[in-house]
C-alpha cells in the first residue's frame, strides 16, 4: 500500500517524536508500504520555518535530506492533483492539507494524519 504522510506525521516520524502514535509507527515501518511525502509538505515547511524557526526547527533542505535518509519517496504536485483539489469539498480551509487530501485521492494513497479536520475527505484519510 502507498502511504502519503501529512506534514506533521512526516516530521514526527523523521525525529522519532513521541506524538507519533503506535498505529502510525506500525504503518510507516511496515516494509509492505511505500512511504511518500509531498512537495507540498516541503513547501509548507519552507514557509513556516522561515517565519517561526522555533516552532518548525527543520528547514526544507533538512527535510529533503532526512526524507531521503529514511527512504521516503517524493510525490510531486501534478496537474491531476490540482484538478482533484478544484473538486474537493470545503471541509477544511488549510491549503496545504487540502492539497494533500487531493493528492491522496488522485493517487489512491492512504493519507496518514493526526488532523481530524481531514477525516471528512473520505476513506483514504487515516487518523493516526
Amino acid at each position: 500500500m502507498n502511504l502519503l504522510l501529512d506534514t506533521h506525521i512526516a516530521l514526527w516520524a523523521l525525529v522519532d517524536d513521541s506524538r507519533l502514535s503506535p498505529a502510525a509507527r506500525a504503518l510507516i515501518s511496515d516494509p509492505a508500504h511505500a512511504i511518500f511525502w509531498s512537495v507540498a509538505s516541503m513547501w509548507e515547511i519552507a514557509i513556516k520555518h522561515s517565519l517561526k524557526p522555533d516552532k518548525i526547527p527543520v528547514s526544507a533542505v533538512e527535510f529533503l535530506h532526512f526524507c531521503g535518509q529514511a527512504g521516503f519517496e517524493a510525490l510531486a504536485i501534478r496537474e491531476s492533483h490540482i484538478i482533484a483539489l478544484e473538486d474537493l469539498p470545503r471541509h477544511h480551509n488549510d491549503p496545504f492539507d487540502r492539497l494533500l487530501a487531493a493528492q491522496s485521492q488522485a493517487e489512491a494513497m492512504l493519507l496518514l494524519t493526526h488532523d481530524a479536520a481531514l477525516a471528512p475527505y473520505g476513506p483514504q484519510i487515516r487518523l493516526v
